[in-house]
């Protein structure tokens, strides 16, 4: 079957807000192939994916993604990983390209998985889809009382693991950070796990994040989790040297697979987070995942958006048993529930597996998105090059 259509569309929050919340606006990705209809999620600003798509050639290798996209062959996984080597090509000096190109590559596993009616971890050789430990992934309070009574709600709502992160903490000094930590570790009680999320606050400063070992260490946290910006491999490399208890975690800021995999090589992390709507899609996070089991390193998933996003950033380790903690956002904005008609829940163990049904298993629904939903046009010499499909208000399209 040939591609013969890639379609964007921006959801977004009427109000974006200033707060670290991924799950404020969204660009989904719609591609259809010889009547088969494929959906995926862009980890980017909207506006400059849909741009990445359209804008004209500036020379040979810094061309349109479009261009390396429509009407190109898919008959296989092969020829995702094709197009993908034809993004990387044309599209070199195109830094948004690989942005745009992971919601279009996971549009196509899905695509792919519906047109042969198997799931998407069934294409990526796997026998079945293990169960995983989701923790809730929490905006850390404004206060330590904050920060305890999300941990206490947490609990009341099944998860056994919980991370906490951004909001204040690595702003102030490491005696208010661990005052958080404590009062994470209080609300969680003592047998669930602890994570704790820095986002990149100390750039490169390892001496601001060895501060903060002793807090994490005594609150038996599992892991400090990006401390630095993602290429700062010699920092992590130190920090991880002077940790004793706590691993060191990175990875979602990764746009490559040799981002990620410099870090396990180089970086001396114990868990790697990769997000699929970021790195390149399916296949270069299940790239990563394969390299983490060659070296003894924790494969873990990063989301923090809708459960489309949620169901394409399980599928790459999907068949791994024992890459069991996943990231499971737990305070999504209406605008990312309203992407699909289904969401990926916990079991009665409080456990949540891959969908089992065709391609990523979850239904977008284009009617609840039409609240959210945003009109683009743009324009080159009053020439229109990209306007927003049309959406109907009463449409129900669930696929």
């Amino acid at each position: 079957m040939n591609i013969d259509s890639v379609d964007f569309f921006y959801a977004s929050m009427p109000e974006v807000t200033l707060e670290a919340d991924g799950s404020q606006d969204a660009l989904l990705v719609r591609v259809t192939a010889d009547g088969h209809v494929g959906w995926g999620e862009c980890e980017a600003s909207p506006l400059t994916s849909i741009a990445a798509f359209v804008t004209p050639r500036s020379h040979g290798v810094c061309q349109p993604v479009a261009a390396s996209v429509l009407g190109e062959r898919l008959d296989g996984p092969d020829d995702i990983l094709r197009i993908a080597r034809l993004v990387g090509r044309n599209s070199m000096d195109l830094l948004q390209a690989g942005h745009t190109w992971s919601g279009i590559e996971i549009a196509l596993w899905d695509l792919l998985g519906k047109a042969r009616e198997v799931p998407v971890w069934q294409l990526l050789g796997y026998e079945r889809s293990h169960a995983k430990l989701p923790y809730a992934s929490m905006l850390m309070g404004d206060t330590p009382q904050g920060t305890l009574d999300r941990a206490r709600l947490a609990r009341a709502n099944g998860f056994r693991a919980v991370k906490f992160g951004w909001g204040s903490y690595g702003t102030g000094s490491a005696a208010d950070d661990a005052d958080h930590v404590a009062a994470a570790r209080e609300g969680l009680g003592d047998d669930a796990q602890l994570l704790i999320d820095a986002g990149q606050i100390w750039g490169d400063d390892v001496d601001a994040a060895v501060a903060r070992l002793e807090a994490l260490e005594r609150a038996h946290a599992t892991w400090l989790e990006e401390p630095f910006v993602p290429h700062a491999f010699v920092a992590h490399a130190a920090l991880a040297s002077r940790a004793r208890t706590v691993g060191i975690a990175g990875g979602e800021g990764a746009h490559t697979v040799h981002m990620a995999t410099n870090l396990i090589d180089y970086g001396g992390v114990r868990f790697i987070q990769v997000d699929a709507a970021r790195i390149g899609g399916i296949g270069p996070a299940k790239a990563v995942a394969d390299h983490a089991v060659r070296h003894g390193v924790t494969y873990v998933n990063h989301t923090f958006t809708s459960h489309l996003a949620l169901s394409a950033s399980m599928q790459p380790y999907a068949g791994l048993a024992d890459h069991r903690i996943c990231e499971y956002p737990v305070e999504p904005k209406p605008v990312a529930l309203a992407i699909s008609s289904n969401h990926i829940l916990l079991d009665e163990n409080g456990e949540v597996r891959a969908p089992d049904a065709p391609g990523l298993g979850i239904d977008v629904d284009l009617a609840g998105l039409v609240p959210y939903l945003r009109h683009v046009e743009i324009s080159i010499d009053h020439e229109r090059v990209y306007t927003s499909p049309e959406v109907p208000h009463r449409v129900r399209e669930v696929v």
